[in-house]
């Protein structure tokens, strides 16, 4: 049995049975609200745009730091923000919640929302439509100085239509809000540190329960229960998989039982403390074995892929030249492939997403900037084997990139 103890350095120091806790100072998280808000005013300045509505939890949450029921409020839509770009920051919480919102430097007004989803309102969703449109263009004829640009990042087409019918111009708000999102603040930095030191501390976890006879669902949990306990929020996804459950990728945790030697593979998408994402992909094997000479050459390629293309990032890089100098990977893992090289990462998976070699041809244009943070993946397989999934998170700096991450990849 072999049992790398760099990775116990991970695990949650405090002891079992005490959640971590931030060592972030509230100043830190006071400047990054204002620096995102600030953030999302000169992108409408900018596209001269005299608001921004947003129904988006992730981009409520990035604005104004108001956090509530965020995996509900994903597919009910319940809630959301009007940020005037010369005027209050409004804050519209469902009844019984306003509490939640009170209190936040970001919020200048908080009123109570007007649902008009049909789970909610019913046959009265066509005239609570009509009154929640009625209060947006009050706001907007007070505080828009005539401009009647609104920007909008997702909206139910009832909703479009009665703004459309009170005269506003609503346009497409989500490439103004990633490309906002996109740059971070030192103070963001160092709140998303905090996340990824959580996360690792769930796949510290992860791995010492890592033995003959668990379960894939009992594997994930233990990263749930860290990322809960201290503070974070929940995972975007179910990727962890053992065995030749891991091919073809995107196989969801089951209850399958993880055998000694078998390949174990996972993808964090934890949203984590102060909101941030950690997305981190590791694999090993099951039990502390050595791995196989067939493993091993996949694992090997994964490194050489991730380390080549980290190599590689830096400001002003455009993706195309990226693209031109990236990883080629070889012929018989292509099919078995990651469809993406390199995609942004902030409070959840983000602009801008790089597509790897072979999938190029349908990317978009673009290039890296300073402060920008992105992942850098990798997903190496062939036909009959087991995958093997690597991820690293990294801070583009003007000498390159900076991981963020530091849990050990395996030694092969």
């Amino acid at each position: 049995m072999f049992k790398d103890h760099r990775k116990l350095t991970y695990l949650n120091s405090e002891g079992a049975d005490k959640p971590l806790k931030s060592p972030v100072p509230h100043d830190v998280l006071v400047r990054a609200r204002e620096y995102r808000l600030s953030r999302i005013r000169a992108a409408l300045i900018k596209h001269d745009c005299a608001a921004a509505l947003l129904y988006d939890p992730v981009n409520i949450r990035y604005a104004l730091d108001a956090a509530n029921m965020q995996v509900w409020t994903l597919h009910n839509p319940l809630r959301y923000a009007l940020i005037l770009a010369d005027g209050p920051a409004v804050m519209f919480e469902f009844k019984g919640s306003e509490h939640l919102s009170r209190g936040l430097e970001t919020i200048d007004e908080l009123r109570l929302a007007t649902g008009w989803m049909y789970m909610s309102a019913g046959d009265r969703a066509p005239e609570r439509v009509v009154r929640w449109a009625s209060e947006l263009e009050s706001l907007m004829r007070e505080h828009g100085a005539g401009n009647k640009r609104i920007a909008v990042d997702r909206l139910d087409l009832e909703g479009l239509r009665e703004l459309e019918k009170l005269g506003l111009d609503v346009i497409d708000g989500a490439p103004m809000i990633e490309r906002a999102r996109s740059i971070k603040s030192l103070d963001e930095i160092e709140l998303m540190r905090w996340t990824i030191r959580v996360c690792e501390a769930g796949m510290a976890r992860i791995y010492e329960h890592s033995i003959p006879g668990v379960t894939e669902q009992e594997l994930w949990a233990h990263l749930h229960f860290e990322n809960a306990r201290s503070g974070g929020e929940w995972l975007e996804t179910r990727l962890l998989t053992c065995g030749d459950h891991t091919n073809p990728w995107y196989s969801e945790c089951s209850d399958r039982v993880c055998c000694a030697g078998e390949m174990i593979a996972f993808d964090t998408d934890m949203i984590g403390p102060y909101g941030y994402c950690a997305d981190l992909s590791r694999s090993w094997t099951c039990g502390y074995t050595p791995m196989t000479a067939k493993q091993r050459e996949l694992y090997a390629a994964a490194v050489e892929q991730i380390d080549h293309n980290l190599a590689l990032l830096r400001p002003g890089l455009p993706f195309a030249e990226f693209n031109d100098k990236s990883w080629r990977i070889p012929a018989r893992y292509e099919p078995y492939r990651y469809s993406l090289a390199v995609h942004g990462v902030g409070m959840a998976d983000e602009w801008p997403v790089v597509a790897l070699h072979s999938d190029f041809a349908h990317s978009h244009g673009g290039r890296f900037e300073e402060s920008m943070v992105v992942c850098v993946e990798t997903l190496i397989a062939e036909h009959g084997s087991e995958s093997v999934k690597l991820e690293t998170q990294v801070l583009i700096t003007q000498n390159g990139a900076e991981r963020l991450d530091s849990f050990p990849w395996e030694d092969v």
